[in-house]
């Protein structure tokens, strides 16, 4: 067994298997039922409760999680053995817990108070059914203008048009808004301002109802008041809710690395640096992909077409991505009447048939299947 503050857990215990509910809770000690029906409110769960042995006609059997008080260990030794138990009680000079979270098959024995934000987001987690993260997909602009918020939208309505629960996070907060670049500046929903001050979990259900849905996926924009910041706490909250959901999530992040944009590159899988095919631009995106790659591991180069100045100082794509020393994804094509399309409500990639969207559509294909969340 192994300690982690006061959670005493078994190495290689098994997770729960994703079903949807709340946990069951077997105790007979008020005080200990009290504080798991709180962390159960605080993870938006609603518990069944026991007071005697397990029933297998009930919640023994179906239920996700269960909750075992330590005064209730006794009566469970001939109970039929399951996953998702743990074993919870107060007195960490107890060593007797340990023996009899063994004598129950419990995967995990906790310690209060000292384990109730590891149980707080256990118990979410099974309400939520979570099963495999989102692939998070960072687009980033090698210098100002490359088109990185294009592409970002691009590859959310793409991932969406393929049936692929889909959320996009616009990340960089002097950006405008990406529900402006999307035409749903007026939808209802909340924005980044709402989540300023969260702490601890966010429900990815709640989350994803929460936000306007656009193009049949979710956006998190920022609006247009005054808030241009939000905690790195809180941008780590909402970044984990949304992989929870499953799917995709594609992340538009700004050049410029600070504290909140660290938290949600530490959540990316695939980074795509924006990169003009000029010299300036590759050597401000030197700089930009050093500082992301502090965080995020991989990082690849797109390089679009039809941006920087012709002629004199114009490389190949290949030459891009030689002088960067990074993978290169490919060229993105230049889509005529883009921003025309854009006025009349045609968001970037809105037109199946366009060069953009068959980009998209390609760059999603050529990612190995089982690299997708669930929620497909």
């Amino acid at each position: 067994m192994k300690i982690v503050g006061g959670l005493i857990s078994q190495c290689g215990a098994a997770p729960t298997d994703g079903r949807q509910g709340g946990p069951l809770i077997l105790t007979e000690d008020v005080d200990l039922l009290d504080d798991l029906l709180r962390l159960c409110a605080a993870a938006g769960a609603r518990p069944e409760v026991h007071h005697g042995g397990p029933d297998r006609g009930g919640g023994w059997d179906s239920a996700p999680l269960v909750l075992v008080g330590d005064d209730a260990a006794e009566r469970l030794r001939g109970a039929a053995r399951r996953r998702g138990v743990v074993l919870v009680g107060r007195d960490q000079d107890d060593p007797g817990v340990w023996q009899r979270a063994v004598e129950i098959g419990a995967d995990h024995v906790l310690l209060l108070p000292d384990g109730e934000q590891w149980l707080v987001e256990r118990i979410a987690d099974v309400a939520e059914g979570v099963g495999r993260p989102a692939l998070t997909v960072g687009v980033i602009g090698g210098r100002g203008g490359a088109g990185a918020s294009t592409l970002a939208c691009s590859l959310a309505i793409s991932a969406a048009r393929a049936g692929r629960r889909t959320m996009l996070v616009d990340a960089d907060p002097l950006g405008g808004g990406l529900d402006v670049l999307l035409g749903g500046e007026t939808a209802e929903g909340l924005r980044w301002p709402a989540f300023a001050a969260s702490r601890g979990r966010v429900g990815g259900g709640a989350l994803e109802e929460s936000l306007p849905e656009l193009h049949a996926l979710r956006v998190l924009s920022w609006d247009r008041g005054d808030v241009v910041t939000v905690a790195p706490e809180a941008v780590r909250a909402v970044v984990s809710a949304a992989r929870r959901r499953g799917g995709v999530v594609v992340v538009d992040l700004p050049r410029r690395v600070d504290e909140a944009v660290a938290e949600a590159l530490a959540q990316v899988d695939l980074g795509l640096l924006v990169v003009p095919p000029e010299l300036r631009a590759v050597a401000g995106a030197r700089r930009v992909a050093s500082a992301a790659g502090l965080v995020l591991r991989d990082v690849r180069v797109v390089v679009p077409a039809g941006v920087g100045a012709p002629g004199l100082g114009t490389l190949d794509p290949e030459e891009v991505a030689g002088l960067l020393g990074l993978p290169l994804v490919g060229e993105v094509p230049w889509e005529p009447g883009l921003r025309v399309a854009q006025a009349a409500g045609v968001p970037p990639g809105g037109a199946a048939r366009g060069p953009l969207a068959r980009f998209c559509a390609e760059f999603w294909d050529r990612v190995p299947a089982d690299t997708l969340g669930g929620g497909v």
